[in-house]
This record gives C-alpha cells, sequence and structure tokens, in this order.
C-alpha cells in the first residue's frame, strides 16, 4: 500500500460519478501536518521563540512515508485496517444496491459497475484521511507535551485546514484543551495564529 493523491470525494449514483470540490483528498494536507509536526519537535527553552522555514521542507514520495513511520509507528497497520474497513463498506454498498426496492434491474447494474469503477480511489482517499488524522494526533500529542502557547503560519488554505483540525483533536483529548485561530496581517503578508489555551 502506498501514499498518492486520489482526488475530491466521488459522488456515486445510477447516474453516474461526480466530485464534490469542498470534500478534498486529505493527502493535500499530509505533508503540511507533517512539516508541522517536525517544525515543533525539538527541546524548548522558557520563553524563546522559535522559527522554522516550512516553505523549503516538503517531502517527497518516500521521505514522507518515512517521516510519517517515525511519527506513526504504526503507519502500515492502520494502513492494513483502513483497506479492509473501506472493503466491507464497499461489499455493503454492493449488497444494498441488490436490495434496492426502487432502482430498475438496470439502474442497479449501472450503480453497481460505478461503485467498483471508484473501488481503487475510494480506498486510497480513506487511507488518506486515516494518515492524515494520524498525524493531526501525533500533533496534538506534541503540542500538549511541549505547552506550546502559539503557532503561526502561512495565510494558505492548506495550513488553515491543518489548524482547524489540529483545533479538533486538541479539543478531543481526555482533558481538552481549547484554542482559537487568528488571522492577521504583517508586511503585507497573511498569517494565521494558533493561540493554545493550557490548563
Amino acid at each position: 500500500m502506498s501514499l498518492k493523491y486520489a482526488g475530491p470525494k466521488p459522488i456515486i449514483s445510477h447516474t453516474g460519478i461526480e466530485f464534490d470540490n469542498n470534500k478534498e483528498d486529505k493527502y493535500v494536507y499530509i505533508n503540511i501536518a507533517t512539516q508541522i509536526l517536525k517544525s515543533i519537535n525539538h527541546e524548548y527553552v522558557n520563553n524563546e521563540v522559535y522559527s522554522y522555514n516550512i516553505k523549503t521542507s516538503r517531502f517527497s514520495g518516500d521521505d514522507l512515508l518515512q517521516e510519517l513511520k517515525n511519527i506513526c509507528p504504526n503507519i502500515d497497520e492502520v494502513m492494513k485496517l483502513q483497506n479492509h474497513n473501506v472493503e466491507d463498506e464497499i461489499n455493503h454498498n454492493i449488497k444494498r444496491v441488490h436490495e434496492n426496492m426502487v432502482l430498475s434491474e438496470a439502474d442497479k447494474i449501472i450503480l453497481e459497475n460505478n461503485i467498483k469503477l471508484m473501488h481503487d480511489y475510494m480506498i486510497q482517499r480513506s487511507i488518506n484521511k486515516k494518515v492524515y488524522y494520524c498525524v493531526i494526533d501525533r500533533l496534538s500529542d506534541m503540542v500538549h507535551k511541549t505547552k506550546i502557547s502559539y503557532i503561526i503560519v502561512p495565510m494558505f488554505q492548506t495550513f488553515l485546514h491543518t489548524l482547524h483540525s489540529l483545533q479538533g483533536s486538541l479539543r478531543e483529548r481526555k482533558q481538552p484543551i481549547e484554542s482559537d485561530i487568528e488571522i492577521y496581517k504583517e508586511n503585507g503578508q497573511l498569517f494565521i495564529k494558533l493561540k493554545i489555551k493550557h490548563l
């Protein structure tokens, strides 16, 4: 199994396959989440501000997978389990097609073929999502452990999405950690600041 871009969420029906461009593949955020985690994974001195040049640090395919294995040591098992779970879901959906009392037999065949056509695509999207949230949860653990008070990143949609995911993971901890996102301008550039409220 590998990590690669699949695409936006498919909407599969007996009339065809459409794509919801508002539901992007989580693969596009894995690299950003990994870079942010790498940038905060070091020793800290009280009241010191640290910066990391994230623009020059994008990981390529094999480097990204190696980095992910360091972050989530059980990543291979996570990917295999997710593959198995989505296979079960696809088989369940095909079974439901045959039990459908509204569709004609011809429409059932078309819908089943459309589901099968998107089989690998759906599995890849699901694996990417599972791996992404593994990184986000490790990032949440690191923020908790180091008591980081804020993270500042460039104002790009990929960074904003990743910080929103981190907010969600921090909120879902056994002892929830609240945070705020602020967008501000400095020297003509827009930045996003995640302010973390440790107890």
